[in-house]
């Protein structure tokens, strides 16, 4: 991007390794994006995404040092009046132990615990960088043309995930599509004022609106149960019928005639009783 100028209240994606000077001469890495730099200097982070970042150039956004090619101004002076001694006890209270060397935030600064002596405790709330020689090697990649790639910029710079976001731009208007994670992440409900403060003063946008979009979800059709498959027998397998239990049919007995007197039936046709003579 040598040849196309940069100038105040533009939007460029920048990529750069800065270093603090120490007096002896030697150079202590304390920011990059480039991951290899990172790692050959020890410093790298693997929760940190190493990649070109988008700036506002003249806004007051960056180091007066780097805005300005003037790494010698870097964070400034160290201000005396921002060290300041505590009590032990408002650390205690807070159920943190104070040692040399920790971060802390209290009163909403934050700040770094140079010394602990006597129940007192000494807070840096410097600039860490403060009062150090500063060196940049900065390089502009591109720069935000389009009103689009203006309001992504803008999003990226102040919460990141630009390329998840779906924007409409049309006459003066934005409507930007949430995405699914904005919805439940805390850092997003602060980051969205900080969002429409710059679309306000870093573009031609008149309104913005944020959409977010929640779907019903429609229950699933319910499948049929499937028929339980009948095993197939084989025919050496398949189950014989069971026999038929015997029955007895009820039949007419006829009571025997007693010994030596036959039936009437069995009586000659001569020997039948005087009445049927």
């Amino acid at each position: 991007m040598a040849s196309e100028a940069i100038e105040k209240g533009d939007i460029v994606w920048i990529e750069y390794d800065a270093w603090t000077v120490n007096p002896n001469g030697t150079q202590t890495l304390f920011d990059t994006t480039h991951d290899e730099v990172a790692k050959k200097e020890g410093k790298f982070d693997e929760k940190k995404v190493y990649l070109e970042i988008p700036v506002v150039v003249g806004r007051g956004r960056l180091f007066e040092g780097l805005e300005a090619a003037l790494a010698e101004k870097g964070a400034g002076a160290r201000d005396p009046r921002l060290i300041e001694l505590r009590t032990e006890r408002e650390f205690l209270r807070q159920e943190i132990n104070p040692e040399v060397g920790m971060e802390v935030h209290l009163g909403g600064k934050h700040g770094l615990v140079t010394a602990v002596s006597a129940g007192r405790v000494r807070v840096d709330f410097n600039n860490p960088l403060a009062g150090k020689t500063l060196k940049y090697a900065v390089r502009a990649t591109r720069k935000a043309k389009t009103p689009d790639e203006r309001v992504r910029a803008i999003i990226d710079m102040d919460y990141g995930l630009a390329e998840q976001f779906k924007i409409h731009l049309k006459s003066g208007a934005a409507e930007i599509q949430l995405p699914d994670v904005c919805k439940t992440d805390e850092k997003w409900f602060v980051s969205k004022f900080r969002v429409v403060a710059d679309l306000r003063e870093l573009s031609d946008l008149k309104s913005i609106r944020f959409i977010e979009e929640y779907e019903k979800k429609e229950p699933k059709a319910e499948t049929k149960a499937e028929a339980t498959p009948v095993e197939e027998t084989k025919p050496e397998q398949k189950a014989r019928p069971a026999p038929k239990k015997a029955t007895r049919r009820a039949t007419a007995t006829k009571s025997k005639p007693a010994t030596g007197a036959p039936s009437e039936e069995e009586l000659p046709p001569t020997e039948k009783a005087p009445e049927e003579l």
